[in-house]
């Protein structure tokens, strides 16, 4: 199944660190984590939130996955008032870990939306912020780096 997860500036970061292959653990006040059915409503939650956030750097991206479709069936999806857009799953922060073992290939970053509070660099041939390509740079760059 092909999903899509909004990210803050701060979770790419992290998402970009792993090779692009993890989504990072929930703090302890995050106890589900939200993927997305559609790219409209990841694309909602970036424009009026993310990008307005000094928390998510007033920039969002929309990430997208696939996911293995026998393990993705124990989370039902969840329609939320507003429309058919309005779909996520909900997956409580302890299943993270093995919900990113059933991410098939990895994370792509497919949209960026940066507020008028952005203050950070961008890298001129991804268009991603400096700060995301350092990340997955300094992967590469380790000596434990497969």
């Amino acid at each position: 199944m092909l999903l899509y997860r909004p990210v803050g500036l701060r979770e790419l970061e992290l998402v970009a660190a792993s090779g692009y292959r993890d989504y990072p653990p929930r703090f302890v006040w995050q106890p589900i984590f939200y993927p997305v059915v559609t790219r409209e409503y990841a694309r909602a939650i970036l424009t009026q939130w993310n990008s307005k956030e000094s928390e998510a750097g007033h920039c969002g991206f929309i990430t997208e996955f696939d996911i293995d479709d026998e393990f993705i069936a124990r989370y039902p999806v969840q329609q939320l008032g507003g429309g058919p857009i309005y779909r996520e799953l909900w997956v409580p922060a302890a299943d993270l870990a093995e919900w990113n073992e059933h991410i098939i290939g990895v994370i792509r970053v497919i949209e960026s939306v940066y507020g008028a509070g952005f203050i950070g660099e961008l890298d001129a041939e991804s268009g991603l912020p400096l700060s995301v390509v350092k990340a997955a740079s300094s992967l590469l760059a380790s000596p434990d780096a497969e």
